[in-house]
């Protein structure tokens, strides 16, 4: 079975031919619980996002700041396991026909096995995978794999990266460039800022790959001006936050990541 891949590129560049931005949402596994956290993922996927970013819960999630790491806590004390994060994109797949990736530490997957977690993501239907802490010189294994599956390798670019790291980075990777909007950890922003505007500028110099700014984005404002000059808007904290405002109940937390999404989803439109 091969993963969705072509699925992922088709999608980023549809929203391209339509002038506009993509819209990823990042929502973690297993949060408020496994049924809870697929029917979430369905939401902003009917609120209007093009690509669902699945997180897979670590103890130690270094890049994410305070409201994720509530989050995958709660997963984590909930017993969430690899096996439900492929449960997630599965049905996220089916459900929308839409392209679901996963976000995770390297640590999960040399547990598992590299072989075993790209076959079951690819029979899951998953487009690939976001691997922030996977130094590149170290992840031909992991690439040929994903290869193999017909998964997407996305890494991580950062403001403090030279020209001649992005280069090496954006030749290996795959589907598109996770574009890091500012130094520090995931969190909601008062403003994205130029640092964003000048790494896309400067990640785009070394590849034709989309190139999708996360970390900050949390309204239709910021998402109007990061689509200005990005392939791709990506929002994770300010989904997460909703669903753990809706303090147990889902049903509101469900409403508010779908309206968010939805407006999100306008602001990407908005930039032109």
């Amino acid at each position: 079975m091969s993963g969705n891949i072509k699925l992922l590129s088709d999608t980023l560049a549809a929203a391209k031919a339509e002038g506009r931005s993509a819209l990823i949402a990042y929502l973690p596994a297993g949060f408020p619980t496994v049924d809870g956290g697929i029917k979430a993922a369905k939401a902003v996927f009917d609120g209007g996002a093009d690509v669902v970013e699945i997180g897979l819960p670590h103890s130690d999630p270094v890049l994410d700041g305070p409201v994720i790491q509530t989050a995958d806590d709660i997963a984590l004390r909930g017993g969430v396991k690899i096996a439900d994060v492929m449960r997630t994109v599965r049905e996220a797949h089916q459900a929308t026909g839409k392209p679901v990736l996963v976000m995770t530490y390297w640590n999960p997957i040399d547990r598992y096995g590299i072989e075993r977690f790209t076959a079951e993501l690819a029979e899951a239907g998953g487009a690939g995978c976001i691997l922030p802490d996977l130094p590149v010189q170290e992840s031909a294994t992991w690439r040929e794999h994903a290869d193999k599956h017909g998964l997407a390798t996305v890494f991580v670019v950062a403001p403090s990266s030279k020209d001649a790291r992005l280069a090496e980075i954006t030749a290996a990777g795959s589907g598109f460039v996770y574009a890091a909007s500012l130094m520090g950890v995931t969190g909601t922003r008062e403003s994205v800022g130029e640092q964003a505007q000048d790494l896309v500028r400067r990640t785009k110099a070394t590849t034709g790959l989309p190139v999708c700014v996360g970390l900050g984005v949390s309204n239709a404002e910021q998402a109007a001006e990061v689509a200005r000059f990005a392939d791709g808007v990506i929002v994770g904290s300010a989904f997460v936050k909703l669903l753990l405002a809706a303090d147990g109940d889902l049903a509101a937390g469900l409403a508010g990541v779908r309206s968010l999404a939805g407006e999100l989803a306008e602001g990407v439109r908005k930039h032109s």
